[in-house]
């Protein structure tokens, strides 16, 4: 069977499944406090809840038994040995100075209307390019087409006009720095008026630009980017799913997703906390405007517990839980697969298929509101200290729950290609190699249902959220 005519039939049967899917339900992501604050909430699924869950959680499984039917390794191997590159220096130039002046421009354009604008959230340029702009828009760019953010990025333009002191980067430190921001950003999210109050936000973004910008002076910006940075973790972890990588030479044209079962790009814990932390800050702003997770909030406020401490120790528990079900599959997998291989690589080569989930649950939670706000970003940029009062947007049609649905469901389905791409690697034997991805399948199919659990629960408003 040839390559081509293999990968043909899968995507036909990938399609097919998918198709039956869309079709047995339909509705709309429980979205994240960010996507609450700005653009309300959604409706509820029009299925049975156990037939939703189960549909989402078969699809997932039956795409990896189909997956595992795949055991021809240069099949395997080509999805992403395979790559059109092209060596264009001086549009990569060019292209990085252009985004270089946008990145620049777009941090003075923040922090100007921060000060001088409307301190009005759903008409403020500082909120809006932030959230519908940077957390959205941008996001979705990166692993759909490619990572721009080196090359944007404001925080490091500045760094590197700056002397530094290069001191040596602590072996310790890892990038643990890049964890704990990510999941204080998350937090602060919730309980400070972000999406509101443009004023708290730029306060915020100040915090960072001082500490982003300090520690990449003492350890070098090209060392601090790459290790303790959040956000540049953030959009490097999620541009490993886009086509486009960036090489030596150029651009490299990929299959989606196909980056992620090489083995530089998790190379320590740390990262693989990081590869959780971005699966759990999705599911988690979700669950918070469930009714299950208001009816826990509530339940443990009422027990006389404050509840920024009830969002953060929601926020730790259930990262530390994510952490600890990841490593059980590993350990599960270790043993199924009888293999020498360390527990620690093990991990290490597993984890980065997860971001493909990461990046579905990010699709279905920010497309539609990235889409329908759209319109009040640009009204915010052409007149960002006196925007429209009433700002423009777009009206969501019904049919769209699909389409966030979709996003979910493929991105499951393409961790479980990588997974198996990566367990043929790892593993010289073709029986060994499959019975290795029982334990991480299980895990993909848990993620699957409780993002769908979440999705049929409708939504709420966060409760103790300040406005």
């Amino acid at each position: 069977m040839s390559v081509r005519s293999a990968l043909g039939r899968r995507a036909g049967i990938g399609l097919a499944v998918s198709l039956v899917v869309l079709a047995a339900g339909s509705g709309v992501v429980a979205a994240s406090n960010v996507a609450a604050g700005l653009s309300g909430g959604g409706s509820d699924v029009s299925v049975p809840t156990w037939l939703y869950l189960a549909t989402g959680g078969g699809t997932v499984g039956a795409s990896a038994l189909l997956t595992m039917l795949v055991t021809d390794r240069d099949v395997i191997g080509s999805y992403h040995d395979r790559g059109l590159e092209a060596s264009v220096d001086r549009l990569l130039s060019a292209g990085s100075l252009l985004l270089g002046v946008v990145g620049v421009l777009g941090l003075g354009l923040i922090v100007v209307a921060g000060i001088a604008g409307p301190n009005i959230g759903l008409v403020s340029a500082t909120v809006l390019v932030t959230f519908v702009g940077g957390r959205a828009l941008l996001t979705i760019v990166t692993y759909t087409v490619g990572n721009p953010w080196p090359a944007l990025n404001p925080w490091r333009r500045i760094a590197e006009a700056l002397p530094t002191i290069d001191e040596p980067y602590p072996d310790a430190y890892r990038s643990w720095p890049a964890v704990v921001a990510l999941l204080v950003f998350v937090w602060l999210e919730i309980v400070a008026p972000l999406t509101s109050s443009p004023r708290a936000l730029l306060l915020v973004l100040l915090m960072y630009s001082m500490g982003t910008i300090s520690s990449a002076v003492v350890f070098s910006p090209a060392t601090w980017f790459r290790r303790g940075d959040p956000l540049a973790l953030w959009f490097r972890l999620y541009g490993a799913v886009a086509p486009i990588q960036r090489t030596d030479d150029g651009f490299e044209l990929r299959y989606p997703g196909s980056r992620l079962s090489e083995a530089d790009l998790v190379v320590d814990g740390s990262l693989v906390a990081f590869v959780l932390a971005l699966v759990w800050e999705l599911t988690f702003s979700g669950f918070i405007v469930t009714p299950v997770g208001v009816g826990t909030i509530e339940t443990l406020v009422g027990i006389g517990l404050p509840p920024a401490l009830v969002y953060l120790g929601l926020l730790v528990v259930g990262f530390a839980l994510f952490w600890k079900i990841y490593w059980l599959a590993i350990d599960r997998t270790r043993e199924r697969a009888e293999t020498y291989l360390s527990r620690e690589y093990l991990g290490l080569r597993l984890a980065a298929p997860l971001l493909a989930i990461a990046a579905g649950y990010h699709f279905a939670h920010y497309v539609g509101f990235g889409l329908s706000l759209w319109p009040s970003l640009l009204d915010a940029i052409a007149m960002p200290l006196n925007p429209p009062p009433n700002p423009t947007r777009y009206a969501l049609p019904g049919w769209f729950g699909y389409v966030e649905i979709a996003g979910i469901l493929l991105g499951h389905v393409l961790a479980v290609w990588v997974a198996h791409t990566v367990s043929f690697e790892l593993f010289p034997g073709k029986l060994q190699a499959i019975r290795s991805q029982y334990p991480l399948i299980v895990v993909m199919v848990f993620f699957t249902m409780a993002s769908l659990y979440l999705v049929s629960q409708g939504t709420m408003s966060p409760p103790y959220v300040p406005s």
